[in-house]
């Protein structure tokens, strides 16, 4: 096996390729329509539904793959296989894969030509670290060689999902690979330090192409957590803004289903995405007194999906919480509500907690399970990763809110999984 795939990747071809990228994407769309995901995914008022009629929601976890290594974070753990297969023991059927923009842009920067793994390590890690920990990464993940590329990585991840039945949902998380998110990081808002639009825009295209070479892949996200760039006051005082939001999110809307139609699309709100209430009121997307428009997505506002993120840990009072959850986004479920103008599918894409101790029998984890399960609401909780090749320029860091403990080998809290995460997902995951 390992030499068959070796002889793939020297010729640069995807490590697992089960569409030819010049496949016609009516075709793709045909034999994905006969078995699973059974997409292309559409939107039907509150509900995305699949080619069988039936309803899809995600129950999922996020893995990292934006760091500055720029390929999934853990695998000089666990192999892609493993992982892939604790996230489907636990009940759920889906991760938000994350990447940043930076990875697509050295590949214009190089004619067209991905870094390879090894490279990507040792610019990340240094010239000790970085050959040390990839050669424990060809160890875990023996079908990669020296020719490996950060995209060839992303493709097993891929096909791993789809040979598992786990949906794919592609995540944009930062321009810059690094740890996100501040607000003086430069990669906060649009025309920010290292967020450039007409590259990010190039990005979300470059992977909605890409990705119709993954089956598993359903949708794909613009930007993760959207936030004041706090770092340029000019920016900040001019365009940090919904109608700035609105101009660009139709940019990048229509770069990912113009390269990839089939797939569902995420829009984030503001600060931090906490809240997308303008969209869904149909309220002025000020400064403008223009609205959300469902015109203005053309054929493919049966397409977009709501997100937001919710890290309210310190809250006591469960009504509360979930009062601020609906008024934030997931009143746009709620069709009966005279307030809700334009009615979406909307998912928590981000929540979590310490694993250590009994943080998960609180008020907050409880009570946001109890809310999903009552909406029967997509999520993703963050997140998997027992710990990341580098955070914030410390190597081999530990994530005491990863699901996984640091060497990804078990669950770090095995009475929340039994207890908490594995019935939750059985009330909310469909598809």
């Amino acid at each position: 096996m390992r030499s068959s795939i070796v002889s793939l990747l020297a010729l640069g071809g995807s490590l697992f390729q089960p569409f030819s990228s010049a496949t016609p994407l009516k075709v793709q769309n045909e034999i994905r329509a006969d078995s699973w995901p059974f997409g292309p995914l559409v939107t039907s008022g509150r509900d995305i539904k699949n080619t069988q009629g039936g309803n899809v929601v995600y129950a999922g976890a996020n893995w990292p793959g934006h760091g500055e290594v720029m390929i999934p974070d853990g695998l000089q753990h666990q192999s892609i296989e493993t992982v892939v297969s604790k996230i489907k023991s636990a009940g759920m059927n889906a991760i938000r894969l994350t990447y940043a923009i930076q990875m697509i842009d050295e590949i214009y920067a190089n004619d067209g030509k991905d870094t390879t793994v090894k490279a990507s390590f040792t610019t990340a890690l240094g010239s000790t670290n970085g050959p040390a920990v990839y050669a424990q990464f060809l160890e875990k993940n023996p079908s990669f060689d020296d020719t490996t590329t950060r995209l060839q990585v992303f493709d097993a991840v891929a096909a791993e999902c789809l040979k598992q039945k786990i949906f794919v949902h592609l995540d944009n998380h930062m321009s810059k690979a690094a740890w996100c998110c501040s607000t003086g990081d430069g990669n906060s808002w649009f025309g920010d330090t290292y967020y450039n639009v007409d590259n990010w825009v190039r990005g979300l295209s470059y992977m909605a192409n890409h990705g119709k070479n993954w089956p598993a892949l359903t949708s794909m996200s613009l930007r993760n957590e959207l936030r004041s760039p706090d770092d340029n006051a000019t920016l900040k005082s001019q365009s940090y803004n919904w109608r700035d939001w609105y101009i660009n999110i139709k940019k990048g809307t229509s770069a990912i289903n113009s390269a990839n139609p089939g797939l569902l699309i995420f829009l984030s709100g503001l600060d931090f995405d906490t809240y997308v209430t303008p969209i869904v009121q149909g309220t002025s997307l000020t400064p403008s007194s223009d609205k959300f428009s469902a015109t203005d997505f053309g054929g493919y506002r049966d397409k977009l999906v709501l997100e937001i993120h919710n890290y309210q840990n310190s809250a006591s009072n469960c009504n509360s919480l979930q009062s601020s959850l609906y008024n934030s986004g997931f009143q746009a479920q709620n069709a009966s509500d005279p307030k809700t103008v334009n009615v979406f599918p909307v998912m928590l894409t981000e929540f979590g907690f310490d694993m250590r101790g009994t943080t998960y029998q609180g008020t907050y984890a409880t009570c946001i399970a109890s809310y999903l399960k009552a909406q029967k609401a997509g999520w993703f909780i963050w997140v998997i990763a027992g710990s990341y090749y580098i955070r914030s320029g410390t190597q081999d860091f530990e994530e005491t809110w990863g699901l996984l403990t640091h060497d990804w080998s078990d669950w770090r809290s095995s009475a929340y999984v039994s207890s908490g995460l594995k019935p939750l997902a059985e009330a909310t995951a469909q598809g």
